[in-house]
């Protein structure tokens, strides 16, 4: 790996805290800085030692020699473009869960090759710097999009990067992307929330939900406890792709809807069935 980098972390929530950890422990960073908006945020930050220092946002990135983005999705088609205005020859790196958007704000920006676009597929129903986890992001895989735009220099240093903290790295095509997400890990999301209001709405006995929960029900609603602020952006900028999910998804419900209502335990088996196959993918 290269020398060690002064890094800066711009958002040290669950995702920036949960990489600082790694960025510590794997060497990779000579110094850590901290940006944050929110007072407690940093205080949190520095008393769980995720960053070394807090600084301002123009002092960060004008030391760091690495800037890695965390923020919401919303902020980060506005964010990018002004850090690749105010930077020299530095690495800038976003986390956010959708791209298109992103990439298509500096399309043609002269300093397009300083940024490398990815996507840590981990994530907890918790947020803020306590909620960092160490050794988050071993095993688990990242996606890096329309990694021919970005310079050699900065694509190699962020897939060593990656590589030391334990990740694998796959490439997309930046609506690719997007497209894929929306499928396998957006509508998880609402599917969560949705079940969740559901069983609000009905059960108002609500320490009949604490009992008879089962370890079933607890993991299909755990994304329920998502950090609104992170989601609402999410299905926003990813619009299209999730209300072609959704109307997928709504329609293999209304399947399950009608054999019920007719007690058609022939074509019922059979949905049950189609859907075992992803036993051949999740294993």
């Amino acid at each position: 790996m290269q020398n060690r980098k002064k890094i800066a972390i711009v958002g040290v929530g669950l995702i920036g805290g949960s990489l600082a950890l790694q960025l510590h422990e794997k060497k990779l960073s000579s110094k850590l800085i901290g940006v944050e908006v929110s007072a407690n945020n940093a205080r949190d930050a520095l008393e769980e030692e995720l960053v070394d220092e807090i600084k301002p946002f123009d002092k960060a990135i004008t030391e760091a020699e690495v800037i890695i983005l965390t923020t919401p999705v919303n902020t980060l088609s506005k964010l990018v473009p002004e850090v690749l205005d105010k930077i020299d020859n530095q690495i800038v790196i976003d986390l956010g869960s959708t791209k298109y958007d992103i990439i298509k704000s500096i399309n043609g920006h002269p300093k397009r090759g300083r940024y490398v676009a990815t996507h840590p597929m981990w994530g907890t129903e918790f947020s803020g710097p306590k909620a960092a986890v160490r050794g988050a992001f071993e095993g688990k895989a990242v996606i890096l999009c329309n990694k021919e735009d970005s310079d050699r220099d900065a694509l190699e240093w962020v897939e060593k990067m990656f590589t030391k903290i334990g990740m694998r790295i796959t490439y997309m095509d930046a609506k690719a992307h997007d497209l894929h997400v929306a499928y396998v890990s957006h509508i998880s999301h609402i599917t969560s929330f949705a079940l969740a209001n559901t069983v609000l709405e009905k059960e108002k006995v609500e320490s009949a939900i604490f009992e008879i929960a089962s370890a079933g029900f607890e993991s299909t609603v755990r994304l329920a406890k998502s950090n609104s602020s992170m989601w609402v952006p999410i299905f926003l900028q990813n619009k299209e792709n999730i209300l072609d999910v959704l109307k997928e998804h709504i329609a293999q419900l209304s399947k399950f809807k009608e054999y019920i209502e007719n007690e058609d335990a022939h074509n019922l088996k059979a949905l049950i069935i189609d859907a075992n196959k992803i036993k051949r993918i999740l294993k």
